[in-house]
């Protein structure tokens, strides 16, 4: 299948993306919004667990939010492929001002209810997928080709930025007062939806083709039909997959270990920060490592480290005395393994929406976070099961052999010299048909001068 780039990304534009006002104000916007997104993210997580001492009520509100991930993402996809991706936005912002506003008027009444919570944290993240998708998208149409990958490092650097502050953030405006963080979310969003009224550039997928299928299922496979034709993507879906379950037990288990040594929610906001900034860096590096180990290697080396890693959470508690030293190795650990998650992000993207042609690249988007983390909402009922009737040791120790396997599997699936030659004959192919779909644009503009 051929990748089409769209004309306004080959039009000349600026190179920098801090000279390019549409890139900034999409940059900006998603970032409150992630920022908001972030802080309640956290807050659902402190207002159930320390106020109920139970992770498995924690995991329910965890599982709503990510359930839409498994059900939500693939029409999300088909219908952002369709929509005006401006109008997507600003009514994905609006419905989550709505939705979370509901839940700090309920946690300042005093009225919070687990089914609330649960309703509330699905809806904002199923808007908040539509929003991903619609964002994403409209990116390559704001950046030039040349760009693209600059953008996405951006991009993920942002998400990781809005970690950095977001997570601790919400823990420190629960710890003020516990509907703070839900506030701070609607003013965030609200934000978010005055900088998309400022953006110039059309964002709108090109119009449908006369050969494009109408119906929702169909549409639907047609972006399947595409992501199961690029080779490595497939490979590596199955292990993201794999591994982003068992990153749910990771992520409530770093809570659970926390209180059990007598620490408090800002501690978990400190180590939240740590594993963001790490993961940002990772991010901000991932051209350099995509530059000389491609994929293949990105993917191997991850995974293997990743494997290492994992168990020293759980034998961390047993063998370091002092709950200050015991924060550092913590620390230490679950950066090093953010640092790898945000290498892997970039390049995973970045190979989803370069090879992507533009009417497909919601669906594109939809598909691959449905295969890598649409799992992650079993895998957040996993964790409170797994973490309530076992100890923190041995959970950990159950998720590195996990993670051992996976590493394993990664190895066999990318290493050997036919997989290199493959891989370097896919990206020849990749390089090559869009070097045509390029040529074949630029020819009905030969000759023509540009308006304005």
């Amino acid at each position: 299948m051929s990748t089409v780039g769209h004309p306004a990304a080959t039009s000349g534009q600026p190179g920098r993306l801090t000279g390019n006002r549409d890139f900034l104000l999409l940059w900006v916007g998603s970032g409150v919004s992630a920022l908001g997104s972030r802080a309640t993210s956290i807050s659902y997580t402190l207002l159930v667990y320390w106020s109920t001492g139970s992770a498995t009520a924690a995991s329910l509100v965890t599982f709503a939010a990510l359930l839409p991930n498994l059900v939500t993402q693939l029409p999300a996809g088909a219908l952002v492929d369709r929509w005006d991706r401006r109008r997507t936005m600003v009514l994905c912002n609006v419905g989550r001002i709505v939705a979370i506003g509901s839940i700090a008027v309920a946690v300042a009444r005093d009225s919070v209810w687990l089914p609330h919570l649960m309703a509330v944290a699905f809806v904002e993240a199923s808007l908040g997928i539509c929003y991903a998708l619609a964002e994403r998208a409209a990116v390559f149409n704001v950046v030039s080709a040349d760009r693209y990958g600059a953008a996405t490092a951006a991009n993920e650097s942002r998400a990781n930025a809005a970690s950095i502050l977001g997570q601790p953030a919400g823990t420190l405006l629960y710890a003020l007062t516990r509907w703070a963080p839900f506030g701070f979310a609607v003013l965030m969003h609200l934000i978010s939806l005055v900088t998309l009224l400022f953006v110039r550039r059309d964002l709108q997928a090109p119009k449908a083709r006369a050969d494009e299928p109408s119906g929702m299922l169909a549409r639907v496979r047609e972006g399947f039909v595409f992501v199961w034709g690029q080779v490595y993507l497939r490979r590596a879906l199955g292990l993201f997959a794999a591994s982003n379950i068992l990153f749910q037990v990771l992520g409530l288990g770093l809570v659970v270990i926390v209180k059990n040594q007598g620490g408090t929610p800002p501690m978990v906001g400190i180590l939240v920060v740590v594993n963001s900034v790490f993961g940002m860096a990772g991010a901000m590096t991932s051209n350099f490592y995509l530059g000389r180990w491609g994929i293949r290697r990105i993917i191997m080396g991850v995974n293997i480290s990743w494997a290492v890693l994992m168990p020293l959470i759980g034998l961390a508690p047993g063998l370091v005395i002092g709950l200050a030293p015991m924060l550092v190795v913590l620390g230490a650990i679950f950066a090093l393994i953010h640092y790898g998650a945000g290498i892997s992000n970039v390049a995973g993207m970045l190979y989803v929406l370069q090879s992507a042609p533009d009417h497909l690249r919601g669906r594109a988007g939809s598909i691959v976070m449905l295969l890598s983390s649409g799992a992650n909402s079993l895998g957040a009922l996993f964790a409170g099961f797994l973490l309530d009737s076992t100890s923190i040791t041995k959970a950990m120790l159950i998720v590195g052999g996990a993670m051992g396997v996976i590493a394993v599997l990664a190895v066999l699936g990318f290493g050997g010299r036919a997989r290199a030659e493959e891989e370097r004959a896919e990206a020849e192919r990749a390089e090559a048909e869009r070097a045509e779909a390029e040529r074949a644009e630029a020819e009905p503009a030969l000759g023509k001068t540009p308006a304005g």
